[in-house]
C-alpha cells in the first residue's frame, strides 16, 4: 500500500500490531505475514484480557495517513462489536486498517466498507435480540416474584465504571474501587441480569 502525505505534511507509516495469546507462543508467523513495517507493537496476552498495554500505545501512536496492519481480526478484537469500535476509532483518526489474512475487511476499499456495514447490521440485530430476551426474562421473573433485588451499582456508578474501563483501567481495579465482585461489574457494563432493565431504560 502506498504511503502518502497528510495535510500537515506527515508521511503515513505502516504500523503493525501482533498479539499472541500466551507468553510462550511464538509471534514469528505473524511477523512473517506482516512484512516490513515502520513501527511494530507486540504483546502476549489473551484476547479477553483488558490489560493490553501495547494495544493502547498503538492507538495513541497512530496518526492520520497511517495504515494499521494486523494478521487477522481476532488478533485485534475480541468480538464483532469490539472490531467495529476499533474501526470507528481508527477512522476518526484518519487511519486505515489492513488485515493480511482478511483483505475483504480492509477499510480503504469499497468492499471492506460494505463488509463492515454488514457486520455492523448483524451486531445491531444481535444486541436487539439480546435486549428482547432480557426483557422477556425480566417479565417472567417479575411475574414469579423473583425479580425484587435492586442492583448494587447505581446508573451513575455504571457510567463512571464504563468510562474508566474505556480509558484503560483494568476491570478488576474498577470493581475493587466500587466494592463489588467482577461478575457484578461485568453484568453492569454488559446490561445483563439485574442491570438489564437499567440498560433498556438507558437505550430508550
Amino acid at each position: 500500500m502506498t504511503k502518502g502525505l497528510d495535510m500537515s505534511g506527515h508521511r503515513g507509516q505502516i504500523v503493525g500490531y501482533i498479539r499472541v495469546s500466551a507468553a510462550d507462543q511464538n509471534p514469528a508467523r505473524q511477523l512473517e505475514v506482516l512484512g516490513d513495517v515502520d513501527r511494530l507493537f507486540s504483546e502476549a496476552v489473551s484476547g479477553g484480557s483488558v490489560d493490553r498495554s501495547q494495544l493502547r500505545e498503538m492507538l495513541a501512536y497512530v496518526r492520520e495517513g497511517d495504515v494499521l496492519r494486523v494478521k487477522s481480526p481476532d488478533r485485534l478484537a475480541r468480538s464483532t462489536t469490539d472490531l467495529l469500535k476499533f474501526v470507528e476509532t481508527l477512522k476518526a483518526k484518519g487511519v486505515a486498517l489492513e488485515f493480511v489474512d482478511n483483505p475483504a475487511l480492509n477499510t480503504d476499499t469499497a468492499q471492506g466498507e460494505f463488509m463492515l456495514t454488514i457486520l455492523a447490521a448483524v451486531a445491531q440485530l444481535e444486541r436487539a435480540t439480546i435486549r428482547e430476551r432480557q426483557a422477556e426474562g425480566i417479565a417472567i421473573a417479575k411475574a414469579q416474584g423473583r425479580y425484587d433485588r435492586s442492583p448494587k451499582l447505581a446508573p451513575a456508578q455504571v457510567a463512571e465504571a464504563r468510562q474508566r474501563v474505556a480509558s484503560g483501567v483494568p476491570k478488576a481495579r474498577v470493581a475493587r474501587d466500587l466494592g463489588v465482585a467482577r461478575q457484578t461489574l461485568h453484568a453492569a457494563l454488559s446490561g445483563t441480569g439485574r442491570y438489564a432493565e437499567l440498560a433498556q431504560m438507558g437505550a430508550a
